[in-house]
């Protein structure tokens, strides 16, 4: 199974992008809980929509957009209390965390008390040093049981703080480490191309490439530059196509 794992690059600035609104018909619902430690209230602003069964497309299409919704309600949040960073560093430590099916089950499963919940949640925080409003955010998931959108909603905050900062997301595939020097030389070529002010790199160990790497940026890494030895081997192999060849006897 591939590794990921992330490098941030910093590099010059430039002007700053605002973030635009992800939902129509918005209504606010506001939060709060009464634990041990005391949270800052969040305020989140969910797009009015109506319950559909029967229709997968349609379901998938509100978890999405419920997902967007409290990334950028996260976001903002963050955004106003000048830690935009921190809370982007504590989306990747919640990342990580459920990446284990155990901890998405535990948190997903009904049968379990809401109370624990938010009491493993608070271990959490502790544990991983998040910031107070990011553990209040995991309660608020808890308590609306939206909790199982973690997965999608980690995916629209990063794409919900590269808007803001004006970040370009290049995810490099190898087979061995890189060097830290060369991430950074591939994050400034991907300045150059994007013309973003920052650059993150998200690396991923593929053996399947053999040798060399590749990099994927742009939206949704719609764009890629190959420099694998398996796209190599596979020019190669078209160009010695022997299937036309035919041999005198």
């Amino acid at each position: 199974m591939a590794s990921l794992h992330q490098t941030p690059i910093a590099v010059q600035p430039k002007s700053s992008l605002s973030s635009t609104s992800l939902f129509t018909t918005p209504r606010t619902l506001s939060f709060s809980f009464s634990t041990s430690t005391t949270f800052p209230s969040l305020s989140l602003r969910i797009p009015t929509s109506r319950r559909t069964t029967g229709n997968s497309a349609a379901g998938a299409r509100m978890s999405a957009t419920a997902a967007g919704s409290y990334a950028l309600a996260l976001a903002d949040v963050a955004k106003s209390n000048n830690t935009l960073d921190s809370t982007s560093a504590d989306v990747e430590k919640i990342e990580k965390l459920f990446a284990d099916p155990n901890v998405l089950h535990f948190f997903a499963n009904p049968t379990i008390d809401d109370e624990k919940k938010r009491n493993v949640v608070d271990e959490l925080g502790k544990s991983s040093a998040l910031q107070p409003h990011t553990t209040n955010f995991l309660n608020i998931l808890v308590d609306a049981k939206r909790i199982d959108l973690m997965k999608d909603i980690v995916k629209e905050f990063e794409m919900v703080y590269n808007k803001m900062t004006d970040t370009e997301l290049a995810v490099v595939s190898s087979v061995v480490k890189l060097e830290s020097q060369h991430l950074t030389q591939i994050a400034k070529q991907v300045q150059k191309l994007t013309g973003a002010k920052n650059v993150r790199i998200k690396t991923v160990i593929d053996p399947s490439l053999v040798a060399g790497f590749t990099v994927r940026y742009g939206n949704s890494g719609s764009k890629l530059i190959d420099l694998s030895v398996k796209k190599q081997l596979e020019e190669i192999a078209s160009q010695l196509d022997l299937g036309d060849i035919k041999i005198p006897l």
